[in-house]
């Protein structure tokens, strides 16, 4: 009997397991267009800092994402067992927080640019002392992970959506192994994305002689010249993901605007040749559109805020 019974224990959590994979797989598929935007956003948030840093603020940041995870899994399931009509405006509100930050960095850097007197880089302020260091990366880990709560957020509930008729263990190990695997994941790219110079580096001191270390050669040197363009282009497609991701959220939320850009994207459709591709662009363009006003409006209501208590 004790033996039976065993048997049927295993035979259960194999089952659990099972169902646990599949929905995982389907909650990895739903939320992959947020990764692209979470790997985006991170990798711009950690990047100005010195080369021999990047790897320990790279991991500062993960274990922040981790313990943000650590609390929005529990947090999750607890707000949908009990009042899951509060997991949208709590979305919304993180959805206009990261359009907030999206226009506030881009008026930051409008006004420093139109201040000649101003125009002091990252790199030079990091290096007046080992304080100013220490100072500016905590500001930039903190920055991140708080960015990053917004994204692992709008990751869960998406999962949470996937999995919402299965029992509770279920949904509970299903969150956790999406949670798991996306910050590895995310994490691992972005300590990737910021030692490719040094890759490059590596490559084009690489000894030895034939065909074969000359493409290495090659390779580094081409490494190092793109590692520049490319951490610049991650800032301005992270600042973009910032927008697109917060409206995306807003848009969500707000019925008649969703439906209307739904709308828009299905006339776009119908147009020959190219309907299609504007099809699938529209929303994305519409939502960054009204993530960007959104982000306006927030910074000037604060802006207000701080002029009346000062």
């Amino acid at each position: 009997m004790a033996g039976a019974s065993l048997l049927m224990l295993l035979d259960d959590i194999a089952a659990i397991l099972d169902d646990v994979a599949a929905m995982s797989k389907i909650a990895a598929r739903k939320t992959a267009g947020v990764l692209g935007d979470d790997l985006a956003l991170n990798a711009q948030q950690v990047s100005g800092v010195a080369s021999e840093r990047e790897l320990p603020v790279v991991w500062a940041v993960a274990k922040g994402s981790f313990f943000n995870k650590l609390i929005l899994v529990p947090a999750a399931l607890l707000i949908s067992a009990f009042i899951p009509w509060a997991i949208t405006p709590l979305l919304m509100f993180g959805g206009l927080f990261l359009c907030f930050e999206g226009f506030e960095k881009v008026h930051h850097s409008y006004v420093h640019r139109k201040d000649k007197q101003a125009e002091i880089t990252e790199k030079q302020v990091i290096e007046k002392s080992a304080q100013d260091i220490a100072d500016f990366e905590k500001k930039k880990v903190k920055g991140a992970i708080r960015t990053d709560f917004v994204l692992s957020a709008e990751i869960i509930a998406i999962s949470l959506g996937v999995v919402a008729e299965s029992s509770l263990l279920s949904q509970f190990l299903t969150l956790s192994v999406i949670a798991i695997i996306m910050t590895l994941g995310v994490y691992g790219l972005v300590a990737g994305i910021v030692k490719i110079d040094d890759l490059g580096l590596y490559l084009t001191q690489r000894k030895g002689e034939g065909h074969i270390v000359a493409l290495w050669h090659k390779m580094g040197f081409w490494l190092l010249a793109s590692a520049p363009y490319l951490m610049k282009g991650l800032t301005i497609v992270g600042t973009i993901a910032m927008f697109m991701v917060g409206g995306g959220i807003l848009t969500h939320g707000i019925h008649a605007i969703g439906s209307q850009i739904a709308l828009i994207a299905s006339l776009m459709s119908e147009l020959a040749y190219v309907g299609g591709f504007l099809a699938a662009i529209t929303p994305s363009i519409l939502n960054a559109v009204f993530g960007i006003v959104a982000g306006a409006l927030a910074v000037i209501v604060m802006n207000m805020i701080a002029i009346i208590k000062g």
